[in-house]
C-alpha cells in the first residue's frame, strides 16, 4: 500500500505589494523529500499523519520533495506563477516517476493565493489525480483560515481541517487524515461529502475559539462527531487577506457513504452560524493604539502585569504605529518582540557588533502603506541570538535584541515574527521579572502561551487608527477578485 506524501503551504496576504516568489521557498532544508520530509512538524501534521500511518502492516509512505513555508512565513503577498508551477511540476514529475501509488496525503494550508490560479489548492488536486488516476485515495489536511469551496473535494477524496485557533488539533487532524486513507483504501470508508458556502467574511483576529460564540460554532461540530459514526466536520473560518474568489466561511460534512447525512449535518451547522452571525463578528474588543497603550499603562499602575499588547493588524512585521505610540506615552520596562527590520538585522551582523555596543538606526515602516514610517532608535545592542521560532513563523534567522528608554528592549527580526510563547523570549536570555508589558504581532496564537497558561493579567488587541491592511475594518482594503457586498456584514440590508 504505497503512499505519497506531499507539502505545499502558504498563507498569503494579497494586499502586500511585494510577492512570495521561487526563491523565498528554498533556503537550507527546502525542498525537502523522503525521510526528511516526513520529519518536518512532528507535533503537527505531518507528524501525526506519519504516525498513525506506519501503525499500519503494509504501508509504505514515499516522501515527494516538497517545499516547506517560504522564508517569509505568512508576511509575504501574492505566489507568484512561475514559484508554483515550479514546485508542483517538480512533485507532479516525481509522482509520475515513481508511481504507481494507492494513495496520496496533500499537507496544504487553504489560503495559498497565487497569481492566475484561482483556487490553488484545488488545483494542486486537480493535478495530482490526473497523474495517479481514478483509483487512487487522495486525503489532505488544511487549516481553518483556508478559503475553500466545493472545488477541492471534486478531485480529492477528503479533507480534515483544524478546528480550533490558536491550533492546537493539527496533529490530531494529521491523524485522521492518515486513519480514513488507509480505512478508504481498504474497502473500510467510502468518503461522501457535502459543502456549504456561507457569505460570512470575519477578521482573523476576531475567530478566537477559546471563548463563545466560536467556541460553540466548534463545539456542535465536536457534538455531531461524537454523536455519528464516521462523521466528519470540517469548518473554514475563512482568510480575508487573501483577495480571491472563494473567500468566506466554508462548512464541510464526510460521511461513511451517507450523503442525506451529510446534508443533514452541513444544514445543521450552517444554520447554527447564520443565527450567530452578529455574534460572531463581535467577539473581540479592538482598541487604537493610543488608547491600548494608555490602558496598558493603566494596568500596571494598578497590579495588572504582566499585559499583552498584540498588534493584531500587522501584517507585514514592519508596523511601527505601535512602537510608536509606547513611545510617546513614555512607557518602561517594554519588550517589544519584534519588529521587521533586515536591513538594520544586516548592518549591524556585517559591522561585527557585539553585545555593548551602541546602536543607531531607523527601523521598521516603508513596506507598504500600513506599515507607517520608519522609527529613529538609539540604544546599545543587548544580545544577537538565533531566532527561537521555526521558519514558518518568521524565524530561521538571527535576530538583534537593542536596549533602549527606559529599560525597554526592542528585538529586531528579518521578517513577521509571530511569538507564540513566552518561552520563547525567555530562550533569548531575555528574563520575565524585567518586563511589565510585552508587545507582540498577534492575532490569536499568542493565546496559547500568554493566555491559555495564566501568564499574563491584562490582554490588550491593537490596530492603528487608519483601516490599513490587517484591520477589522474589511472596508478599507481594496479587493478585486471578491465583493465585499456579497458578505455579511457588508450586504444589503444587513448591518
Amino acid at each position: 500500500m504505497r503512499i505519497a506524501v506531499l507539502q505545499f503551504s502558504h498563507e498569503t496576504v494579497t494586499f502586500l505589494p511585494y510577492d512570495t516568489t521561487r526563491e523565498d521557498f528554498c533556503y537550507p532544508g527546502s525542498p525537502v523529500g523522503g525521510e526528511a520530509l516526513l520529519a518536518t512538524d512532528p507535533k503537527g501534521y505531518m507528524g501525526g499523519f506519519v504516525q498513525v500511518a506506519r501503525e499500519y502492516d503494509g504501508v509504505e509512505l514515499v516522501g515527494i520533495e516538497s517545499p516547506l513555508w517560504p522564508r517569509t512565513g505568512s508576511g509575504s503577498g501574492w505566489v507568484t506563477r512561475d514559484a508554483f508551477e515550479h514546485f508542483l511540476g517538480r512533485m507532479l514529475a516525481q509522482l509520475e516517476a515513481e508511481g504507481p501509488f494507492a494513495g496520496v496525503y496533500l499537507a496544504l494550508h487553504g489560503a495559498m493565493a497565487v497569481r492566475g490560479v484561482p483556487r490553488p489548492e484545488a488545483e494542486i488536486a486537480r493535478r495530482v489525480r490526473a497523474v495517479v488516476g481514478g483509483g487512487a485515495i487522495l486525503s489532505a489536511t488544511f487549516d481553518p483560515h483556508g478559503n475553500e469551496d466545493e472545488e477541492f473535494l471534486r478531485h480529492a477524496d477528503m479533507a480534515f481541517t483544524v478546528k480550533y485557533f490558536p491550533h492546537y488539533d493539527a496533529h490530531l487532524q494529521g491523524q485522521r487524515a492518515a486513519r480514513m486513507l488507509v480505512r478508504a483504501l481498504r474497502g473500510q470508508f467510502r468518503p461522501a461529502h457535502v459543502t456549504r458556502k456561507l457569505p460570512i467574511l470575519s477578521p482573523t483576529v476576531l475567530q478566537w475559539t477559546g471563548a463563545p460564540p466560536w467556541s460553540d460554532l466548534i463545539q456542535r461540530a465536536l457534538t455531531w462527531e461524537a454523536r455519528e459514526p464516521d462523521v466528519f466536520v470540517n469548518v473554514y473560518f475563512g482568510f480575508p487577506w487573501s483577495d480571491v474568489p472563494d473567500a468566506g466561511m466554508t462548512l464541510q460534512v464526510l460521511t461513511h457513504d451517507d450523503p442525506a447525512l451529510a446534508w443533514r449535518v452541513a444544514e445543521d451547522m450552517a444554520g447554527f452560524a447564520w443565527r450567530r452571525r452578529e455574534a460572531l463578528l463581535n467577539s473581540t474588543k479592538i482598541h487604537r493604539m493610543a488608547g491600548g497603550v494608555a490602558l496598558a499603562r493603566h494596568a500596571v499602575e494598578h497590579g495588572g502585569a504582566p499585559v499583552i499588547l498584540a498588534d493584531h493588524s500587522d501584517r507585514s512585521g514592519y508596523a511601527t504605529w505601535l512602537l510608536r505610540e509606547i513611545l510617546a506615552a513614555g512607557l518602561r520596562r517594554t519588550l517589544i518582540a519584534t519588529l521587521a527590520a533586515p536591513e538594520a538585522v544586516r548592518a549591524v551582523l556585517a559591522s561585527g557588533a557585539k553585545p555593548g555596543d551602541a546602536f543607531s538606526a531607523a527601523v521598521g515602516g516603508l513596506a507598504d502603506e500600513s506599515a507607517g514610517e520608519p522609527v529613529h532608535i538609539e540604544g546599545s545592542i543587548a544580545a544577537i541570538v538565533d531566532s527561537p521560532l521555526p521558519r514558518a513563523m518568521g524565524g530561521g534567522e538571527q535576530w538583534v535584541c537593542v536596549r533602549f528608554g527606559a529599560d525597554n528592549m526592542l528585538v529586531l527580526s528579518p521578517y513577521l515574527a509571530q511569538v507564540m510563547e513566552p518561552e520563547q523570549l525567555w530562550a533569548m536570555g531575555l528574563r520575565a521579572e524585567d518586563y511589565d508589558v510585552i508587545a507582540i504581532k498577534s492575532r490569536v496564537h499568542f493565546r496559547r502561551g500568554f493566555d491559555d497558561s495564566g501568564f499574563a493579567r491584562t490582554i490588550l488587541l491593537v490596530e492603528p487608527e487608519q483601516p490599513f491592511l490587517g484591520t477589522v475594518r474589511l472596508e478599507g482594503l481594496r479587493y478585486e477578485n471578491l465583493r465585499l457586498a456579497d458578505f455579511y456584514p457588508y450586504s444589503a440590508g444587513e448591518k
